[in-house]
């Protein structure tokens, strides 16, 4: 074409110039505008295509004994994860995967079609380090592993029942594991995962949110002590075919939890065979009446009325009494004991009589102080308040019945707080399961004189004449007392169905340890003093020694007071 044709559509020539000048400037634009004004979409288009979002997990915090011992802690373990788009399109090496993890390749199948529009699913939780090292060496697109961690706990079934256990997402479950979930719970981050052409995850480009690993817990156990009370029950439950037993083992100058156990017991680190009931913490979570153990807190109040002293005299003739229409027996005819006898010989006839001679808004008032009928706070799940019914609502065979531990239900670690109380001189202290330095401020609910008086008694009921004998410990002075009650059933009391207990402390001079021993239905024999005292003796023998208490000289013989031809005689 000649230079003269072309000059010929000067206006068309423009306009495709036009044209072509504004496509590249609205390319311009677009290019300016992605770069510049919305760089986030590109990059999120980029990241799509060659990195991921991942949870970046931390560990949760330890569980430590009061010397600093684990409890349970939290160990490193790889669970097998895939990226259920890039999964699908790999169906010809589902079945060596599924085979792998021990799925039927069915179930599979299903599994991926119910993800198959996110991101993210689990293929197994927690893997043995040999099956990821397996299920990586298939090097399917779209499978990777996370990192999780998983709890450990290594005392075992020792310690089941007051440290508790997780679920597979590190969540507190049961016992100090769930009551201080919060603060024991890592806080997880995320992380940028670099992909390859197929999809899996090569390295890690960077850390978005870095994670926060959970605060450890310095908790009052002893684990020593707990293995020791752990020991002992047990053996004592097999012994004696019962259904189950409890044992509080408390510092009786701290108010600190030393050892919290309970059998039938349970492995915390067999998740498989964790069923529900199995791990209830009986020590808190079930209410039984504490018979005879309760009788020091109805002679406190006899001594701090001043109508009573250690020496006054209670005639429990014949053996039994009949207080409306009810008739209190004890197991003899003790004739004239006086109140130190009342709770050596654990008259049911003598202590009736001395509760009905006290007015009860008072003695009401000393077994709340107590503690009964409240939580002790120590925060564990499922804890139990107890059962003291208001003191406007008893009738006098109710006085009667609740001096020696009836119309009244308590848990053994309630009655572990009581005697904790007799133990300091009267002073009650909170309970705690976390270590302390220095000693929490008390309450005073009875004076310095009438706990030592109580002291004293206890320590008769002790002696070889006493209910408590097989509760002796070589060496030591030990106060406590046994309790064998009944059990309440549905229709009644059981002809056959008893709870023994024991509760004490040692050594008398300067108390250390507070304890209780509950067996639930023994077969056979079934006094607190024959089911519960010898645990209490061998567990407070161990303990003492552990401890490095030294002895408070061997304990000198003694007898009940006994009242004959108007002459007191020992």
């Amino acid at each position: 074409m000649s230079r003269h044709a072309k000059s010929r559509y000067p206006v068309r020539n423009a306009i495709v110039l036009l044209f072509f000048l504004s496509g590249l400037v609205l390319l311009a634009a677009r290019a300016v505008y992605l770069q510049v004004f919305n760089s986030d979409f590109l990059q999120g288009q980029g990241n799509q295509r060659h990195s991921r979002l991942v949870k970046d997990n931390s560990h949760r915090g330890m569980i430590l004994d009061r010397h600093g011992s684990p409890l349970a802690v939290s160990t490193p373990v790889d669970s097998v994860w895939a990226h259920p788009p890039t999964l699908a399109g790999e169906r010809g090496k589902w079945a060596r995967l599924a085979a792998l993890l021990d799925i039927s390749p069915r179930e599979f199948a299903q599994l991926v079609r119910k993800h198959e529009d996110r991101e993210f699913m689990y293929l197994k939780r927690h893997a043995t380090p040999a099956l990821a090292e397996r299920v990586m060496a298939l090097k399917i697109p779209g499978v990777a592993l996370q990192r999780e961690y998983r709890r450990y706990y290594p005392l075992g079934s020792v310690a089941g029942h007051v440290i508790g256990f997780t679920n597979i997402d590190d969540q507190g479950q049961e016992g100090v594991e769930l009551a201080y979930d919060a603060s024991l719970r890592a806080v997880p981050g995320t992380k940028r995962l670099l992909r390859d052409l197929q999809g899996n995850a090569v390295e890690v480009a960077e850390s978005v949110v870095l994670p926060k690993p959970g605060r450890d817990l310095v908790l009052s156990i002893d684990r020593r002590i707990q293995y020791l009370a752990y020991r002992e029950l047990k053996a004592a439950v097999i012994e004696h075919g019962a259904r189950a037993g409890s044992a509080v083992v408390l510092d009786a100058s701290t108010g600190e939890v030393l050892a919290l156990v309970n059998e039938p017991d349970f492995n915390p680190n067999n998740r498989a065979g964790l069923r529900n009931g199995v791990f209830r913490n009986r020590a808190v979570t079930d209410l039984f009446e504490p018979g005879s153990t309760i009788k020091p807190f109805t002679v406190a109040v006899a001594l701090e009325s001043g109508k009573y002293s250690p020496g006054s005299v209670i005639d429990t003739t014949p053996g039994t009494l009949r207080v409306g229409d009810r008739t209190f027996r004890d197991v003899h005819n003790y004739g004239v004991l006086t109140v130190a006898g009342v709770i050596g010989k654990s008259s049911n006839v003598g202590m009736s009589k001395i509760a009905l001679a006290l007015d009860k808004k008072n003695m009401w008032e000393m077994l709340r102080h107590a503690g009964f009928g409240q939580s002790t706070g120590v925060q564990l799940p499922g804890e139990v308040a107890g059962l003291l019914n208001p003191y406007s609502k008893w009738v006098p065979v109710d006085q009667a019945s609740i001096s020696f531990g009836y119309g009244i239900s308590v848990t053994p670690l309630q009655l572990a707080r009581a005697y904790l109380a007799l133990a300091n001189d009267g002073m009650a202290l909170p309970l705690t399961l976390q270590h302390v330095e220095t000693v929490p401020e008390g309450e005073r609910i009875m004076s310095v004189k009438t706990a030592r008086q109580l002291q004293s008694m206890l320590e008769l009921a002790v002696s070889d004449a006493g209910t408590g004998r097989a509760a002796q410990v070589a060496d030591y002075r030990v106060a406590g007392k046994t309790g064998t009650v009944r059990k309440l059933m549905p229709d009644g009391y059981s002809e056959d169905k008893y709870v023994a207990w024991f509760a004490g402390f040692a050594p008398i001079h300067s108390p250390r340890l507070v304890m209780v021993i509950t067996v639930d239905e023994p077969a056979g024999a079934y006094y607190g003093g024959e089911v519960a005292a010898p645990v209490f003796g061998h567990v407070m023998t161990g303990a003492l020694r552990l401890l490095d208490i030294p002895p408070d000289a061997p304990r000198k013989e003694t007898r009940i007071l006994t009242v004959k031809s108007d002459r007191v005689t020992e």
